[in-house]
């Protein structure tokens, strides 16, 4: 699990993003992936709007409540919904390109900072959007994840986050599955951003699916709700603890 921020030569995703803003570049970024097809991104998406992101991010937007953290706040454009609806928002990011452009857009609250690295404060709402969840890595830093969140979190707070259930990728043409039970986890996946022909690190990034992140959350004291799910295998999920 790391902790702190990217330094900006390290930080190939914000430096896309930053030469996209300002017009100076490639519009597109390939997303390498080892256990999914490699895609290619539109860097405008990045920048979308309120009436043109997926259903998941609507809603998490529409139950975002009091004092709200959006972690890996990216351009923030999520931050900037929540503003819009008086809501008291902290964006965190731990690219220092994103933060910039973040400031740029109109976030008010905005640092680069690594949300295991916060410290002594309280929050109704931790927001995690676009698969942040992700950042946990392996289902093993799920531990840490919920000890952060219990630290973080307001009595009554809650946890909203988008995911993705990768299973689809193991599907066989009968409508079985084909897992290798000895290999790791089939969510957790290594990911590695290539910008105008040079790759930034690799990284490890995790997918859950919703039956494993439900008796994950009730071993550290969470329970979790299924707000919503698609046709895609995408789905909005809600946490919150459990009652004593």
């Amino acid at each position: 699990m790391k902790t702190g921020t990217l330094k900006r030569e390290e930080d190939r995703m914000g430096f896309a993003l930053s030469n996209f803003k300002n017009k100076n570049g490639e519009s597109k970024l390939d997303v390498l992936c080892d256990k999914a097809e490699d895609e290619t991104y539109d860097l405008a998406y990045f920048f979308r709007s309120y009436d043109t992101m997926p259903e998941t991010e609507q809603m998490a937007l529409d139950l975002a409540k009091g004092k709200v953290l959006d972690v890996g706040s990216g351009t923030g454009i999520h931050a900037l919904v929540l503003q819009e609806k008086g809501l008291d928002v902290k964006a965190i990011d731990i690219s220092p390109f994103a933060v910039d452009l973040a400031k740029q857009m109109g976030v008010n609250t905005v640092f680069c900072q690594n949300f295991y690295d916060l410290q002594q404060e309280k929050y109704d709402t931790l927001l995690f959007l676009m698969n942040g969840i992700g950042l946990v890595e392996t289902l093993d830093g799920f531990e840490m994840f919920f000890a952060k969140c219990d630290e973080l979190l307001s009595a009554d707070g809650q946890i909203l986050f988008d995911s993705s259930d990768l299973i689809y990728l193991y599907e066989e043409e009968d409508g079985s599955y084909r897992i290798d039970l000895n290999d790791s986890y089939y969510g957790e996946v290594q990911f590695q951003v290539e910008y105008q022909g040079k790759k930034g690190d690799a990284f490890r990034w995790l997918f859950i699916d919703f039956a494993n992140l439900s008796y994950i959350a009730e071993q550290f004291g969470f329970q979790a709700e299924l707000v919503f799910e698609d046709e895609h295998y995408n789905y909005l999920a809600r946490i919150i603890r459990m009652p004593n």
